[in-house]
């Protein structure tokens, strides 16, 4: 008698069971050995699904490499002193620890002024630097050779969106902007999820 699905053979192959024949009991092929098959398989399809997740989110986005070709001269300006700007925004060192080393990282920034309040904002995603300012919750920025220690704190998607419909809506419209996926027409919704691919950190005082 062969057997009546693949499932069967599945059970066989797992239990390693001998495979049913004429005139053998189907005793262990009951109602409650198919629910453990079935609950093993969802078992290893979810965890399956959990490690895609993992790498999903583990995944660390990079800047053009344009970008980080130029930042190794924009850095060496701003340590002289060079008081440079971006797109109209004033450019600072970033330096925070990492996550993971513990030592100092440094990156040229671009730091937007809104409403009396300062915020920094990643064009190109989850970044290293991104990830080590969540991590560490405070940095240190310097422009024309003057140091200033603050606390960078993640704003939620909602406060975050506006903050992007903000910067959209100044009237400057540098090029840069076209990294967000957004534009000054675009719904608040698409402004959340863009805040969410381009975290939004408002910047205090220690």
């Amino acid at each position: 008698m062969p057997l009546p699905s693949s499932i069967d053979r599945e059970a066989v192959q797992k239990r390693q069971l001998p495979p049913l024949t004429p005139g053998r009991g189907r005793s262990w092929f009951s109602r409650q050995g198919l629910c453990e098959v079935a609950q093993e398989r969802r078992s290893s399809t979810f965890s399956l699904v959990q490690k895609k997740e993992r790498k999903h989110m583990a995944k660390t986005n990079q800047a053009p490499r344009f970008v980080r070709l130029a930042n190794g001269l924009t850095k060496t300006l701003l340590r002289t002193g060079l008081p440079l700007s971006g797109f109209g925004y004033p450019m600072y060192l970033l330096t925070v620890r990492g996550r993971k080393s513990g030592q100092p990282h440094t990156t040229p920034v671009v730091i937007v002024e809104q409403e009396g309040k300062r915020y920094l904002l990643s064009p190109f995603g989850v970044v290293n630097w991104v990830r080590n300012l969540r991590a560490s919750g405070v940095a240190t920025f310097t422009r024309a050779r003057r140091h200033e220690q603050v606390r960078a704190r993640e704003l939620p998607r909602d406060e975050a969106g506006l903050v992007l419909k903000g910067l959209l809506t100044s009237g400057k419209n540098p090029p840069i902007l076209g990294y967000f996926g957004v534009s000054a027409q675009s719904s608040a919704e698409d402004f959340e999820r863009a805040a969410v691919e381009h975290p939004v950190f408002v910047l205090e005082r220690t």
